[in-house]
Formats: structure tokens, sequence, C-alpha cells
């Protein structure tokens, strides 16, 4: 739209310019004196400047004219193109000036204006694997996908441009939704230019969305080979596929290959934290705790997390209280100063009603790192220690409104998600699952911290003098208050 307004513009200038121009040429004085041949002709000013556009035309005609008869020369002489060369020139200089304003009009972002280039180029050019590449781009970038979708298929008959019809399409089956098609789409541009490194992340995408966990890790294992991928990260996201086809495989009732496939995922990658829960199962399963315990073990040292504390459990199902906080010393002596050690040595003493040591490994989390899981465990430790229900109450409702701690979020998209997964279910990025304190604090409370109200148990009715609850957290500050008289009167 503005390139036509702003060739009228031009034109309409020019034609004032032209007009301007006689008119100082017709009241001028002055000529062109032209002798030749005893011949004397005078020119006014603006005949001589007519004569002289005159002059140029007609040179420029005699040119084409020399050229066509050096091309019948030539025809005559044996060269049997030679008459068609001369008037193709001019076909391709048309074409090419038209493909060339095409792409400047693509890249302008004028869509409608670059499929009428398009569609001139391609009178003149002889050459649909230029005119259909910028038709289709043309035809895409102004909404037009049923054209474009057209071009695209012609493009598949050409051997040269199979791979971009192949990929245009897989792009237009993505955007309208079709997932099934665009991954057979994908797999044949694979298949076309295995090297193409968007193709192989599309498939990947694709795969991994599918749950076809065996033909990503092919694809992963060819963005390795052909340099597209680091060796490390090749590593970490082998084994989130392996895991999640061990998971597949569990689900399929094949525990032994799920048992081989999770030990492999652990092995590749022993800071995945679902791999080397699921390797410890198995293990256990396998009858080799030792096993099982080595690889928690070396996870924890990493990271500690709660799934790993939950699996350790699992190597002795039927152990009391006692016996199970013995065991656990060889795991929380790993870090014992992480939160996460601290927060498991209170729960353990907390099943064993051992509620002042639960307090001890507590310590000062309250005030560093207040989150529903702390908060919810001091009211337990309250009631285990006898304080009274405001007292408890008061706890529990900093949970309400604390933190939720650390949670598996999405790295791309900071989604929070209740467990791991291989690909966010909001963004689809694959392995972009982090163990972190999320930016909001809108995510579930994890299972340890879910059951922990049981342990506080149902509070006695309140007298009707007490203190009502209301939603502006005053009731923590009364719950304070309460705390510290029943702390001045046990002194």
């Amino acid at each position: 739209m503005l390139w036509s307004l702003a060739k009228i513009v031009v034109f309409v200038a020019l034609v004032a310019a032209a007009a301007l121009g006689a008119g100082y040429l017709l009241e001028s004085d002055g000529g062109v004196r032209i002798e030749a041949f005893q011949q004397e002709v005078n020119l006014g000013p603006l005949e001589a400047v007519l004569a002289l556009l005159a002059l140029l035309v007609a040179a420029y005609v005699l040119f084409k004219l020399v050229s066509l008869l050096i091309a019948v020369v030539r025809f005559i002489n044996g060269d049997e193109t030679a008459i068609t060369r001369y008037f193709d020139r001019n076909r391709e200089r048309k074409g090419y000036q038209a493909l060339s304003e095409g792409m400047m009009a693509l890249a302008s972002g004028e869509g409608r204006l670059a499929i009428a280039k398009a569609e001139k180029a391609q009178k003149y050019l002889q050459s649909p694997e230029l005119t259909d590449v910028l038709l289709a781009q043309a035809a895409e970038a102004s909404g037009d996908r049923d054209k474009a979708e057209r071009v695209y298929k012609r493009l598949l008959q050409n051997d040269k441009t199979r791979f971009v019809g192949v990929r245009g399409l897989m792009h237009q089956k993505l955007a309208a939704g079709e997932t099934e098609t665009a991954m057979k789409l994908a797999e044949k541009a694979f298949e076309l230019k295995p090297k193409h490194e968007e193709v192989q992340d599309t498939l990947l995408k694709l795969q991994a969305g599918a749950n076809d966990w065996s033909g990503a890790r092919k694809t992963l294992n060819a963005k390795l080979k052909y340099g597209s991928l680091p060796r490390d990260v090749h590593k970490r996201r082998d084994a989130v596929l392996a895991l999640s086809e061990a998971k597949g495989v569990f689900e399929d009732g094949h525990s032994i290959e799920a048992r081989e496939a999770a030990i492999v995922a652990a092995k590749q990658s022993p800071d995945l934290i679902p791999a080397v829960a699921m390797a410890a199962r198995a293990y256990v399963e396998q009858n080799r705790p030792r096993l099982a315990t080595r690889v928690i073990k070396k996870a924890w040292e990493m990271e500690p997390h709660p799934d790993l504390a939950a699996a350790f459990a699992e190597i002795e199902p039927n152990e009391t209280p006692a016996e199970r906080l013995k065991r656990f010393k060889a795991l929380t002596a790993i870090k014992p100063n992480h939160p996460e050690t601290r927060l498991l040595v209170a729960e353990l003493n907390l099943t064993a009603e051992d509620f002042p040591a639960a307090r001890r490994a507590l310590g000062d989390l309250a005030e560093t790192h207040p989150d529903a899981r702390v908060m919810t465990m001091m009211a337990a430790i309250e009631r285990g220690e006898g304080a009274s229900d405001a007292v408890v109450r008061g706890w529990l409702a900093r949970a309400l409104t604390a933190p939720r701690g650390p949670q598996w979020v999405c790295d791309n998209c900071n989604h929070i998600h209740a467990a791991w997964a291989p690909t966010c279910m909001n963004c689809g990025a694959f392995d972009t699952l982090s163990w972190k304190t999320p930016p909001q604090s809108d995510a579930a409370l994890p299972g340890s911290a879910e059951m922990l109200p049981l342990l506080v148990g149902q509070p006695d009715p309140a007298p009707a003098d007490d203190l009502p609850v209301p939603t502006d957290g005053t009731v923590i500050d009364a719950a304070d208050e309460t705390a510290e008289q029943a702390s001045a009167k046990s002194a």
C-alpha cells in the first residue's frame, strides 16, 4: 500500500517537473542550429530537447534491431537457439526483476504484493524452484494457508525442492494442530535431510509429545552424531528418554524391562532424581538393597529430595520408627545442613514421637525457610509437646499463607507440576523441569506435608470468648502471644 502510494506521488512529481520544464523552454530565447550537407536547421529550446529524446529512442531501437540481426545470422549459421535466447533474455530480465521485487516485498511484510510479484515472475521464468518457494512464503505471510499448502504440494514433485515442500507442509500441519500428520512429515523431512537441526528438534518434540520414546532416542542419537548436541547434554536427555521409556514399559506390565531401563537411566544421569528413585525400587525388587542404598546416597550428594527419601524408606518397609531413624543416619549424614535433610530428620523424629529432637532438627528453618512444610511440622511439634490449640492453629494458619517450597518447575515457562514429567504440560518443552522454589506460591503441598495434619489431630472446639479467625493474619499474632505465655509459664 505504501509502496503504491509512493509510486503515484513520484509519477505526479515527474509530470509536474516535465510541465514546468516545457514551459520554461517555451519562454526561453535561443536555440540550436544544425548544419549538414549545406543544409541549415534552426531548432528552438523545446524542439531541441524533443529531438534529443527522439535520437535516444532511435538509438535504442537500432541497438535492438542490430542484436536481433546478429541472432538471425547465428541461427542461419546453425545455432538453433539463437533467436530463442534473444527473446528469453528479455523475459528473464523481467522475471528476475519481479522476483527481486517480490523478495523485497516479502521482507517488508507486504504479503499480497509479494504474491503478485511472485506470480509475475512465474510467468517469465522457467524456474519453479525459485518462484514457487517465494509464492509459498508470500502466501503464508499474507495468511492464505490454502494457497501456501497447494504450492508446497507442487514443490514435492521436484527433487530439488522436495525437502522445502515437506518442511513447509509440516509447519502448516503444526499450525493447524494436526500433530500426527506433522510427525509423519517431520520423519520424512528428517529422512531427506538428517543433519537439519530444526527438523531434528521438531521431530524430537513431536515424538516426546506422542510418547514415542524409542523413536525420540534415535533422533537424539542423530543429533549427537551430526554435531548439533553436546555430548553431556545428550547423555542427560537420553537418560530422561530412557526413564520415560521405562515408565511406559512398567505401565504395560513388563517389569523386567522397566527395571533394566530405569537402572540404565540412573547410571547415565545420577542427578536425575526420578530415574534414581525408580532404579532404587528396581534394585529392591531384585533383592539388592545395597545397590539401592548406593544409588540413592549418590543422588543425595548431588541434590537431597523427598522422592529419594521415600525410595530409601521402601528398602526396609517393615522397620520400626526407631530402626528407621537409625538406618536413615547413613543418608542424613550427607549434607546434614541442607534444608531437605533437616526436614527429613525432623519428620523421622516426629514419627518416633521425639518432639524435642524434631524441633532441634528444624532449628531456624521457620525463619530462614518459612515454607508450608516447615510450618506444618512446627504445628505437629507443638501438638506433640502439649501446646494449646491456639498455638497449633497459629502455625497451621502460617502454613496456609506460606510459600509452598521447592516444586517441579519448568525452566521455560515457570509452570508448576505436581510430579516430574519429561515434557512440560504447559509449553511442551523437553527436559526443562527443575526442582526449585517457584516464583509464584500456588503450587501443591508435597505429599509428606499433606500427611502431617494427621499427626497434629483435630483441635478442640474454640470457647465462645476466643478471638475469631480473621483473614488478615491476626490469628498468627495471637498464636505467637499464646506461645510466649506458655513458654513463660514453663520457665
